[in-house]
């Protein structure tokens, strides 16, 4: 039997085009609450340019422990977010993910859970790995009944590492192991 990896029900994954896809990702970055609930790093609008360069250089640095995917709609073609694998440890099977659904509208539509489900295969039945792990943070409560819906159980509460708004929030870190994974899903 061959599996698809990399189509789902209603989205599948595909590689970066950056003709197609840094305008869309660039509109995404001037989304100040969209940055906010998927990066660690400050919000800040990147022009098409620095989207496509900043794909270019995590690739490049990364090698073979970044897995990128642009989540698009079956339908349409459309861009909607991104799914990620990396820092990943071969000698460990451990990874991390990130991933995001960059348009309101396209959020809270099941697509999310979809690619999840999609990133997880992917990792724990192609890239063999262990385990895998996932962030987030103390205010995005949305993230954490989420991960916690697909599996993930919280491993790790940073006291206070996040500064957001004129306070500090706990970051969280989410895992999930591969027969965990495989026993949810018989």
């Amino acid at each position: 039997m061959v599996l698809q990896l990399f189509e789902g029900e209603k989205i599948r994954f595909a590689a970066f085009d950056a003709e197609k896809d840094a305008e869309v990702f660039s509109k995404w970055t001037h989304d100040p609450e969209y940055l906010r609930l998927t990066e660690f790093e400050p919000a800040r609008p990147l022009a098409p340019f620095h989207v496509k360069k900043k794909i270019e250089e995590l690739e490049k640095e990364a090698g073979r422990d970044f897995y990128f995917f642009v989540i698009r709609m079956k339908a349409d073609d459309r861009a909607i977010g991104f799914a990620h694998i990396h820092w990943v440890e071969w000698n460990h099977g451990n990874a991390h993910f990130n991933m995001g659904i960059g348009s309101p509208n396209d959020r809270r539509q099941g697509l999310g859970g979809e690619a999840l489900q999609m990133l997880l295969r992917y990792a724990f039945e192609e890239l063999n790995l262990y385990r895998l792990t996932g962030h987030t943070f103390g205010y995005n409560d949305g993230a954490q009944k989420f991960l916690a819906k697909h599996g993930l159980q919280l491993e790790v509460r940073r006291r206070e590492a996040i500064y957001r708004d004129g306070r500090y929030w706990d970051a969280l870190t989410y895992g999930i192991l591969a027969e965990e994974w495989t026993a949810g899903n018989k």
